[in-house]
């Protein structure tokens, strides 16, 4: 018995090695690789392929955003501004955790057709609460500027974000984040976003030779009530240092340029901007913010002034504030992403979902009359009403009316007054006072259809 025992086991091992020899897998390099099988489940509607035997994780990201607005109560003088509807965004976005200590990330908005790079990076997370990563994303600045579009309270950011604070650039950034404490330091050369961006930086090294440019940025926030699940306290302070960079058009480097539109982003019409300012060297970028949430009330108010300096030893300051609540009607509750540093989904409470009540005050003030700057100032008051339907819907009406100063002519291009003769003026030096009106204000309501994927 023996022997045939002996050759049976001789058998089973010559055909397991066979068998191994044929599950031996390669890439399409001719290159033999590891392989590892995927569980593959959809996590609140986001398709996730994961392996329950190693840290490899890939899923998707994709949001589509459509809006429309009308706009109304603007002066007879006033240009036109005209009703639209519009794909806010249209992003796809691929992400993976390769392992414990790397993730990558690329991201792209095809909204309206037109194609621009949002998010491309490395991460390293091998380190326990230290993130390192390096390509194109959002400097940490502003809470309201990191805040992804997907959990925003208002359709649009402030105007004080738009026009001061930063947001995507190639750089490189350190991260810390444990209990109380927040922290984040990086370094940043030129934007990245479409074929204008890049032909720009082309056309500034190739011609010109200029260097990049760069922005270096930190911030820290402080979080008393890290330890409790239903409440958070945000307290965050950022500082960024900015210099010219060669991503704006070879006419225009060396210049320095703030501008923010009313509303939202159908209409087009820029009534706050600066224009080109010449001679700039470099600014000096700062906030203050403080965030929070109680259950299902959530609230935000930020800071952020901008000192401009230029070769002269001259400077200007320029700033603007906001502050905005949310109270959600049906018992859910409001969640604080610890890691990120910001508000992220909320947490229904009826199975139809549940709705979030806002409010907002907003200034922004691109006024310098010691160095003849009038890029104008505005206010704005908005209510608005997110039904937040489930994990992957979402359906915003904004209200908001728009309060622009009589400098808010749009790099003198819009109308902000009458004459003295009656007639639609450009020049607000020529605005006649005893008309009793000057600027444009107006109001918008605007809906917006939203679903992740």
């Amino acid at each position: 018995m023996r022997k045939p025992i002996c050759l049976l086991a001789i058998l089973l091992t010559t055909l397991s090695a066979a068998f191994a020899q044929e599950t031996v897998k390669y890439n399409q390099y001719g290159v033999a690789v590891t392989s590892d099988r995927l569980d593959v489940e959809a996590q609140d509607g986001i398709l996730v392929m994961a392996s329950p035997n190693s840290g490899y994780k890939l899923w998707f990201d994709i949001r589509a955003q459509a809006d429309g607005a009308v706009f109304f109560g603007a002066p007879e003088y006033a240009d036109p501004i005209g009703n639209g509807t519009s794909i806010r965004r249209a992003r796809f976005a691929v992400k993976g955790q390769i392992d414990e200590s790397w993730y990558g990330e690329f991201d792209m908005d095809l909204a309206n057709g037109l194609v621009e790079l949002k998010d491309a990076l490395i991460r390293y997370t091998g380190i326990p609460n230290l993130d390192l990563q390096v390509g194109n994303f959002k400097e940490n600045f502003s809470i309201q500027r990191n805040t992804t579009s997907r959990y925003l309270q208002f359709m649009e950011r402030p105007m004080v974000c738009s026009a001061l604070a930063p947001s995507r650039h190639l750089g490189i950034n350190a991260k810390y984040a444990k209990d109380w404490l927040w922290l984040s330091a990086g370094a940043f050369t030129q934007e990245v976003a479409g074929s204008e961006e890049w032909t720009n930086v082309a056309d500034n090294n190739k011609d010109f030779g200029r260097n990049a440019g760069y922005s270096l940025t930190t911030k820290v926030v402080f979080r008393p009530l890290y330890k409790m699940d239903n409440a958070s306290l945000h307290i965050g302070a950022a500082y960024s240092y900015r210099t010219t960079k060669v991503s704006q058009a070879t006419g225009e480097w060396g210049t320095y340029r703030a501008s923010a539109r009313n509303s939202t982003s159908i209409n087009r019409k820029k009534y706050l901007d600066t224009n080109n300012l010449k001679d700039y060297d470099h600014n000096n970028l700062w906030t203050v913010e403080l965030a929070g949430h109680w259950d299902g009330f959530r609230y935000e108010a930020a800071y952020i002034g901008d000192n401009v300096c230029f070769k002269d030893d001259a400077s200007i300051n320029l700033s603007g504030w906001y502050v905005q609540a949310g109270y959600l009607l049906f018992g859910g509750r409001q969640r604080y992403d610890a890691n990120g540093g910001k508000y992220t989904k909320i947490k229904p409470a009826r199975k139809w979902g549940d709705i979030e009540l806002c409010l907002r005050y907003e200034f922004l003030d691109l006024n310098a009359p010691e160095r003849n700057v009038f890029g104008g100032s505005a206010e704005a008051y908005a209510v608005g009403l997110n039904w937040w339907v489930n994990n992957n819907v979402k359906i915003q009406l904004n209200y908001q009316y728009n309060n622009n100063d009589r400098y808010a002519n749009g790099k003198d291009k819009l109308y902000v007054g009458l004459d003295s003769a009656g007639k639609p003026t450009r020049d607000y030096t020529k605005v006649a006072t005893e008309s009793g009106k000057a600027g444009v204000d107006y109001s918008m309501l605007a809906l917006r259809f939203e679903i992740d994927f």
